[in-house]
């Protein structure tokens, strides 16, 4: 075969292709795309000079799952088995999974000065959920400024942290864990996590800052950053509702935990306070830190933490969990009809009955993966009930927290919790529109987003 013969066939190979991709669902481009990264990721992972110690093929593909759905659950010691390389790898996983791997070839696009196909606008929609009349060149830019400035801040005011705490190598923990905490990933080079800093008040908010800003969504971020540009004059419904509802919920849960459980009997007032906080946040937005041992902790806590997993944070961010806005669109409904009225309204305006519906639904099916998932992990591992349902709401709300158990997971143990993992990553509607394509006229109007309250 002479060259043009081989450039046409090559040619039309493309062509084959793109016209495939072309005919599929936005959605099932994106759990394809997803699945192909971590497969990616995986086999870097697995490269002799990625490790510092042997890994087992199962070990690199558990984590280059938690990494790229921002999970943070590992079955090994990130920073004893892997190298700078492979460190380096699951920080590129963590960066592609909490600022969706959409904004990183629409970046590249929008350097070139091209215009995005209507495939192109319809997946970066999907990816990270947003409304149809989004403009998403704005919303991309805002996204990726924001997301650099936030982690270069972060990065350097946790240098300065590690460098007063005397932490070897200091400015490459500060970049990983200010990407890992932005990302609400839960990665950390130490083996226990934040606990060796739990009584510095500088570090923890540090990291409560980061987690937040990641946790709320880029759609705040955007209705904000118009603000400021003058675009428009106030916050929108969506954004009302999520700042309102994160705020609620972390408070309410830093005084549980502050009531219900002892951190030790010479911990100071103050520091309790902060640790109380900083476990709350870190269950509600899903980044996986702990600075105190998640296993000792009372079992009010626990079953408080794992609710707050199972809410997770806001729509369009870098968390997981049923949602923030799924969770008010929830118990909005109840009220109204406990109070027998037929619109929902919640801060004075009405909720869509088609947001309502795609609320529900996101709620209904979320629960039916996670008892899928408490089930199955309960067949495959012999450890206590309690301990399989946080560990499995862990990994569908990508949050990463663990009572101790994710390095003691059998082979199909650990299958269950990458594939739930990954679920929790691509998210219940998304599973639900590849499973039950849609064919009503409804299609273009819902969307299949996450964003269930606009």
């Amino acid at each position: 075969m002479n060259r043009r013969s081989l450039t046409s066939a090559l040619a039309d190979q493309i062509r084959t292709v793109s016209a495939f991709l072309k005919r599929q669902n936005p959605v099932n481009l994106l759990i394809l795309t997803y699945c192909s990264v971590t497969a990616a990721g995986f086999l870097l992972l697995c490269f002799p000079f990625a490790q510092k110690l042997p890994t087992s093929v199962l070990d690199n593909l558990f984590t280059a799952a938690s990494a790229i759905s921002t999970t943070g659950l590992t079955s090994i010691s990130v920073c004893d088995n892997y190298s700078f390389f492979g460190q380096s790898i699951i920080t590129l996983l963590v960066q592609i999974g909490g600022l969706h791997y959409m904004t990183f070839g629409s970046l590249i696009l929008l350097i070139g000065r091209k215009k995005f196909s209507k495939l192109h606008e319809n997946l970066v929609k999907n990816d990270f959920g947003l409304p149809d009349d989004f403009n998403i060149y704005d919303f991309l830019s805002s996204v990726v400024v924001f997301s650099l400035i936030v982690e270069v801040i972060g990065a350097l005011f946790l240098y300065l942290a590690f460098i007063r705490h005397g932490v070897e190598d200091p400015l490459w923990n500060a970049v990983f864990h200010s990407i890992s905490a932005f990302c609400t990933a839960g990665f950390s080079l130490f083996n226990t996590s934040f606990e060796g800093f739990p009584v510095d008040p500088a570090l923890n908010i540090v990291i409560i800052v980061l987690s937040f800003l990641g946790a709320i969504g880029f759609i705040v971020v955007t209705d904000f950053w118009d603000m400021i540009g003058g675009k428009k004059k106030h916050a929108t419904f969506t954004t009302r509702i999520i700042l309102t509802s994160t705020i609620l919920i972390i408070a309410a849960g830093s005084v549980l935990i502050f009531m219900t459980n002892s951190f030790g009997e010479n911990v100071p007032l103050g520091s309790r306070m902060t640790m109380s906080v900083f476990q709350s946040m870190t269950a509600l937005t899903t980044v996986g830190f702990n600075t105190f041992p998640i296993a000792k902790m009372s079992h009010s806590s626990l079953f408080l933490l794992t609710i707050l997993m199972f809410i997770g944070a806001s729509p369009a961010g870098t968390g997981g969990g049923v949602k923030s806005t799924t969770i008010v669109a929830v118990f909005a409904q109840m009220f109204s009809t406990f109070r027998g009225k037929s619109n929902v309204v919640f801060l004075g305006q009405q909720i869509p009955n088609y947001r309502l519906r795609m609320a529900a639904a996101n709620f209904t099916f979320y629960i039916v993966l996670l008892s899928a998932g408490i089930y199955a992990l309960s067949l495959t591992d012999g450890h206590p009930l309690f301990e399989v349902i946080f560990e499995a709401t862990s990994a569908l709300g990508t949050v990463g927290l663990s009572m101790g158990i994710t390095g003691t997971l059998t082979a199909p143990g650990k299958i269950v919790i990458i594939t739930l993992m990954m679920l929790g990553r691509i998210g219940p509607l998304s599973i639900g529109a590849a499973l039950f394509p849609k064919k009503d006229d409804h299609q273009d109007d819902i969307g299949w987003i996450e964003d269930v309250v606009v």
